[in-house]
């Protein structure tokens, strides 16, 4: 009668091999995951800005003005409103909410000569030219949303 060797289990090398490839599998999720990520939080920028314009329009069917768009949370202002989000989904604390030519951090409100135009940056970075340096989101009060590669000059009333 023929002995049989039932010696059961893997080898080294197979376990090694099984390692590198979870390994591999790994890194691709994570880098995956990271990407996502960024673009989230660039995505809740564009809604919160988005939702500035709306509440910017409805102000404006009222008032007849874009006047305090801009204006701090305790002047009641509608770009303030948003505020905390933006904070939230930045890395930077993003953008300050004093009255009318208002830059803070790394994002700007301005509401001049009957227009307003809010900016702040995008997580991602370089979506614009190939230069090295953040990139923003921008929306006015043309309907113009777009991404812009520099913050916008104290005096804009409209993306550029």
């Amino acid at each position: 009668m023929k002995k049989m060797n039932f010696k059961r289990g893997f080898t080294l090398i197979e376990l090694l091999v099984v390692v590198a490839i979870i390994g591999i599998l790994a890194s691709v999720v994570l880098a995956s995951l990271n990407s996502a990520r960024t673009k989230g939080a660039d995505a809740a920028v564009k809604a919160n800005l988005s939702g500035t314009r709306a509440s910017a329009e409805l102000y404006f069917d009222g008032q007849n003005s874009y006047d305090t768009i801009c204006a701090s949370a305790t002047a009641g202002g509608i770009y303030a409103g948003v505020l905390a989000a933006l904070r939230a989904t930045t890395a930077t604390g993003a953008i300050g909410a004093d009255q009318a030519a208002q830059t803070t951090g790394n994002g700007a409100c301005h509401d001049l000569a009957g227009s307003w135009v809010a900016q702040t940056p995008l997580k991602s970075i370089n979506v614009v030219g190939g230069a090295s340096g953040e990139d923003f989101w921008c929306v006015d009060s043309t309907g113009a949303s777009k991404v812009e590669d520099a913050l916008m000059a104290l005096n804009a009333t409209a993306c550029i």
